[in-house]
Parts: C-alpha cells; structure tokens; sequence
C-alpha cells in the first residue's frame, strides 16, 4: 500500500459530509414554507391578481424554473456554499458576486424578523382559542406587531438552538414538521374544493385576465418571494455527501411548492371571495378551517401554520449562516463567521449573529403597527432583493457556459438561453417597479402602500453592500476582490479539521 505523503493526502473538510437528497429536500421545502406561503400570502396575492392567482403562479414559476437550471448547472461544476455569491464573483465579477451574497444575507435577516413575528402571531391565535385573551395586563392581540414580536422573539431563539447543533438534527425535525402541515394542508385543501360554495372559472387559469400591468408586475415579485426559498439545498453542499444531490432536493421542493400552492389557490377561491380573501390577510388560513370544521379539528391549520413558521426560521438560519461562513472564508466579512462548532460541525457564531440581528430587526419593525402591513412591507421589499439576485446568479451561468452556444440547440438551450431569459425576466420586472415605485408617491410615509417607503428598503440593501464591500476590499484586503473565486470548504483551516478523540465509555 502506497504511503500517503503531503501531496496525495486526501484534503481535510471543514464540516461533515452527512447529508443526502432527502435532507436537501426537507431544507428547501422548509424554507420555502409552503403552509406559511399560503396562510399568509393567498390574502396578498388576492389583492393584485384578484381571481387570477392560481394563473399567476404558474406564470411566475417559468422564470423562476429557469434559475433553478442556472443553479443545478453551476453546483455540478462549482459546489459551494456561498453559490450565488461564488459564481457571480466568478462569472461577472467581484462587486456584483459580493453584493449577491450580501442581499441574500440581509433578505433572510429580514425574512426571519418578519416571520418570528408571524409565528408569534399564530402562538397568540392559539392563546386566544384556549380562551387566553390578557396577561398581565396585555391584550394578547395576534394582530398586534409588537405583541406578536415578543413572543416570536422566543421563538427564534428556540429556531437557533436547534440549528447550532447541526443541520441533520434540524432535518430530521423538519421531516416530522412538514408531513403533519402537508397532511393537514392537502385535507383542507381537498375539502374545501370539494364543498366550496364558489363557482370555479377556468378564468382563473387565464394570466391575461388579470386587470392591469402593474397589478401583474406587482403580483409576479410577490409570486416569487412565495417560490423563494428552494435554493437552501445548494447553501449546504460542504455537508452533502454528494453535489447533485443538492440539486434534485432544490428541484423537488419547487415543482412540490408549485402544486400545493396552485391547489391551494383554487381550494381558497372555493371557499371564499375575493374580498373576504383580502380581509382575512395573514389568518385566510385559519378562517378557512374554521369555515370546514368544528373545534378541535378547527385548529389543524392552525397548527400546520405553526409548523411552518418554526420550520422556516429554522430553514432560514441554517442556509444564511452558512452563505456567511462562506464570504468569511474569503475575508469578505470577518473571521466571526468562519467559527464551526467542535462538536456538532456547524458555524455556530454565525447562526447566533444572524438570530441577533434578526431579532433586531424584529423590533424596528414594531413601528409597524398591525402585522398584516408589515407582512406586506417585508414581501415587497424582499421580493424585490430575491429578483436581483436570482437574476445576477442566472445571468452568471449564461455567461460562464456561453462557448455552449457552439455545442449545439439543446446545450445552448439549457447553459446559456434559458438562463438568460430568466436572468432578463427578472431584472425587467425589478425595473419595472422600481419605476412605479418612484412615480406613484408624492410625500414620504413608513406605509407599504407608499412608493418612495418600499423602494427605500431595497434601496438600503444595496446601499449597504456596496459600503460592505468597500470594506472587504481595501480594509481587509480580502482576495476574492483580486480573483472573483470564492474558497471552498477544503481551503481553510476550521476547528473541526482537528481530529477529534473518540469518545470514551464512562
């Protein structure tokens, strides 16, 4: 047997290769979160696409298909943690690449601020059933930004526990989360079609019908922040066994999402109209299973509700720590970032700074008062980031895979056309409401019907990476602004490459 010398030793993985397909699947189905897509964004979509929202979401899942090609082609060639942010350094250059990773870190900080309070809003609906309406003193209102911020606040801090002590303990309770809300789901679903009092119309099938261009713009930014999430499975490759496997858990879980949230749009309409669709908001789903069934099995939703909320915070904090570990790998953030917990394997700083700054975010928010708006305030501006860097990501493999133009139709096809087209779809629609944002407000309110508000967050976001990576670049002198290549998992030292003694009987 060959002696293993410095130059063929096998390199050393910073986290461990433990997990397969069905775990990429369980992380993105989770951070998609299809029950709390749907309990809290059928109302929304209502409000633009009106009875065209099933049409709607089929029409918004093209472009987002075509970026899930971008993404499958580029994890075979480079898998990585960081994704977006490696292969648009790659691919287009250092700035855009640094600012893809930024906006998806600071999109999730967002995303997780305004779903614990979600989920506080949902623990209080709960409260109230079992006939708890105060404590001391407080009037337990599930509407309530502040009240329901507090109460989600303990809630991400019980998310971030639960990550920290690695992702295949996380996955394992995402499975059991995700059967029991999918279950309840497709049964109120099934039954709401089936008795529904609502004429169904293959109108709602038609995107044409929709009332107005900016009604179909507006609807297709908040259709894909509902489809966001599918790309967790590609945030955990240094912890899957094998790259591919990252890819058909990130395809499953969107073709999934796109079924249930497509029944679930018919299966609304079915039961309610559309203005008792708008009025009901986030709680359309409870109202549904209160319209279908007595109590107890009234609160099922409700309850699948809750199971979302808690497995998408945890969805959530799992992929944003480790998109950070990579852009610490690179000096483009701190050092921080790169921490791996020794005995569990997982960037353990990171998940508590991003639960910290969350929780932050969480209570600015407060000034928001009623949960409904401040729902739609974070879907907006949010939707809009995920547009951004959705687009720059695809717009990196057309580039990267270009010499495909030369190999033929379908390789055109997929590395280079596809791609693009998505890349266009989704960049137009951003500019598009940009624009309308900029021209339909002539003062400047904290309201998410005022155009200059909604355009200021996202606005921030880029503001702030660009000041970001001026600090990477000529404070910390990081490399990846020489070369435009993320590191890999194998390119740095972290704890856990110190092998760890085996653990002894007591």
């Amino acid at each position: 047997m060959a002696a293993v010398t410095p130059e063929t030793k096998p390199p050393t993985t910073a986290m461990r290769r433990t997990l397969g397909v069905r775990d990429g699947i369980a992380i993105a189905a989770s951070s998609t979160a299809a029950t709390t897509s749907i309990g809290i964004g059928m109302g929304v979509l209502a409000l633009y696409a009106g009875r065209q929202t099933p049409a709607l979401l089929i029409v918004a899942v093209l472009p987002i298909l075509g970026i899930a090609l971008s993404y499958a082609r580029l994890n075979r060639t480079e898998p990585n943690c960081g994704n977006g942010y490696t292969w648009v350094g790659r691919s287009i250059g250092a700035w855009p690449g640094f600012l893809t990773g930024w906006v998806v870190l600071v999109a999730n900080v967002v995303f997780m601020a305004y779903t614990s309070a979600v989920t506080g809003s949902v623990i209080l609906q709960f409260a109230g059933k079992l006939g708890l309406h105060r404590l001391f003193g407080v009037a337990l209102d599930p509407g309530s930004t502040g009240v329901s911020t507090v109460i989600g606040l303990a809630a991400l801090v019980l998310v971030t526990v639960t990550a920290v002590t690695g992702v295949r303990s996380a996955t394992r309770l995402q499975w059991v989360l995700l059967m029991f809300e999918y279950a309840v789901l497709l049964v109120f679903c099934t039954w709401a079609i089936v008795s529904g009092d609502q004429p169904f119309s293959w109108r709602w099938l038609d995107p044409f019908a929709i009332g107005s261009v900016h009604s179909l713009a507006q609807g297709l930014v908040l259709a894909v922040f509902v489809f966001w999430g599918w790309d967790a499975a590609f945030t955990v490759n240094e912890e899957t066994k094998n790259a591919s496997d990252a890819s058909r858990g990130g395809f499953i879980a969107l073709l999934a999402m796109l079924g249930l949230l497509v029944f679930a749009a018919i299966a609304f309409q079915r039961a309610m109209s559309n203005d008792e669709l708008i009025e009901q908001g986030p709680q359309a789903l409870t109202r549904l299973g209160a319209m279908l069934a007595p109590e107890p099995w009234a609160s099922l939703p409700l309850a699948a509700l809750m199971c979302s909320a808690f497995a998408s915070l945890q969805s959530a904090v799992i992929p944003t720590a480790r998109g950070a570990l990579a852009m610490g790998r690179d000096r483009t953030l701190g050092r921080l970032w790169t921490k791996v917990h020794p005995r569990y394997g997982s960037p353990a700083a990171g998940t508590v700074l991003i639960m910290a700054m969350s929780a932050a975010v969480a209570v600015l928010a407060v000034g928001i008062p009623r949960i409904n708006l401040m729902i739609l305030t974070a879907v907006n501006s949010i939707g809009l980031i995920v547009a951004l860097y959705y687009g720059l990501t695809a717009l990196a493999c057309a580039v990267r895979f270009r010499g495909a133009l030369r190999e033929g139709p379908l390789e055109a096809l997929r590395g280079v056309l596809v791609p693009g087209a998505g890349a266009l779809v989704l960049f137009g629609l951003g500019i598009y409401l940009a624009y309308q944002y900029a021209t339909m407000s002539d003062h400047f309110e904290a309201s998410p019907d005022n155009g200059w508000f909604m355009l200021l967050i996202p606005t921030l976001f880029v503001l702030t990476g660009l000041v970001a990576a001026a600090v990477a670049k000529w404070r910390r002198r990081s490399p990846y602004f020489a070369t435009g290549r993320g590191t890999d998992a194998d390119a740095l030292a972290l704890p856990m490459d110190t092998p760890q003694p085996p653990a002894t009987a007591p």
